[in-house]
């Protein structure tokens, strides 16, 4: 079984650090890539150019290795969460990873948006670490184990 990356888009230290210790300490093997804000995720996927917006132009050469799930937060700094979705969901090498909004919000509109905008899966923060290490034992068994990914640039499907 090949390792598979998950990015997780978070601007709250606190929240990065948690997540990265409860990933740690799952059982799945996993290559975790964190980032802090939209503009920095869509680089990632992207590229980027002078512009600091993703390159349209690219193809599976100069492509990073595709993560095989992205979590991401709503409320972020330079670009929200909204908008990154709908930015994945537009280019043709990231319109098909399965993205999972992670969120404190619970407002109805929130979770209509995402799954409006294309989320796979709304879910509201673990409060308690403990909530927590059982998410990530939950998400992380489910996205890298029983789901069956679709073929994407750089995701290895075994």
């Amino acid at each position: 079984m090949s390792i598979k990356t998950i990015l997780l888009v978070e601007d709250n230290p606190d929240d990065r650090e948690l997540m990265t210790l409860a990933f740690s300490q799952g059982e799945i093997p996993h290559n975790l890539v964190v980032v802090s804000n939209g503009i920095e995720a869509l680089n990632y996927l992207l590229g980027n150019n002078s512009n600091n917006e993703p390159s349209a132009s690219l193809n599976e050469e100069n492509l990073p290795s595709m993560p095989a799930l992205i979590m991401l937060d709503l409320n972020l700094p330079k670009m929200d969460g909204i908008e990154v979705l709908k930015r994945i969901r537009a280019h043709p090498q990231t319109k098909l990873i399965p993205t999972v909004i992670l969120s404190s919000s619970n407002e109805r509109q929130d979770l209509i948006d995402s799954y409006i905008n294309g989320c796979n899966s709304y879910i509201q923060k673990p409060i308690h670490f403990t909530q927590l290490q059982n998410f990530v034992r939950e998400i992380s068994t489910y996205w890298l184990t029983v789901n069956q990914l679709p073929p994407v640039f750089g995701v290895p499907n075994e």
